[in-house]
């Protein structure tokens, strides 16, 4: 019998395990120019509102990177 929380258990996981991954796998920094052009264009107040919304971004971008991986192996061997 499935536990009624277990997709979101699974969620949690696979979330946990992106962020594991963030902290691993360092976020790409553009170069100076480039990030002060982007902190004039978006409004920012200083870099640190940059590499933060990067950083957020990068989390998200490998969390659905893993979702999508995972489930995708668990659907092709793992799932009877």
């Amino acid at each position: 019998m499935k536990h009624p929380l277990e997709s979101l258990f699974t969620l949690a996981g696979i979330l946990l395990m992106a962020f594991i991954s963030v902290l691993l796998l360092p976020a790409p920094t553009p170069g100076l120019q480039l990030a002060q052009s982007l902190v004039q264009r978006f409004h920012l107040l200083d870099l640190n509102q940059l590499y933060t919304l990067i950083y957020c971004l990068w989390f998200l971008l490998l969390g659905c990177v893993e979702f999508f991986v995972l489930r995708f192996i668990w659907r092709r061997w793992l799932a009877v």
